[in-house]
């Protein structure tokens, strides 16, 4: 099977986390910001986490190698939640 390749804009916007989720910088931030309410701008500060319906379609289409990541993290919790329910 050919390799994948990822979307080059992706990987500069998205950061995928330890957990699998996606860390994204919020819009409005980079100019005319003298028109915009200051709660906007400060609303615009940092990152933040993306929407968990939002996650999929970029870790399928966007990042697929980012995507063995979260489905690696999805299954070491899934051990440990069945650890701690056969403990209990």
């Amino acid at each position: 099977m050919p390799k994948l390749k990822t979307h080059s804009s992706a990987k500069k916007r998205f950061f995928v986390t330890g957990k699998g989720k996606v860390k994204v910088k919020p819009a409005h931030s980079r100019h005319r910001l003298i028109s915009k309410p200051k709660s906007m701008k400060r609303k615009a500060k940092g990152t933040r986490l993306m929407d968990t319906s939002d996650i999929v379609r970029v870790l399928n289409h966007l990042l697929p190698y980012a995507k063995k990541r979260r489905q690696r993290t999805l299954r070491n919790d899934a051990k440990k939640l069945n650890n701690t329910n056969t403990e209990a």
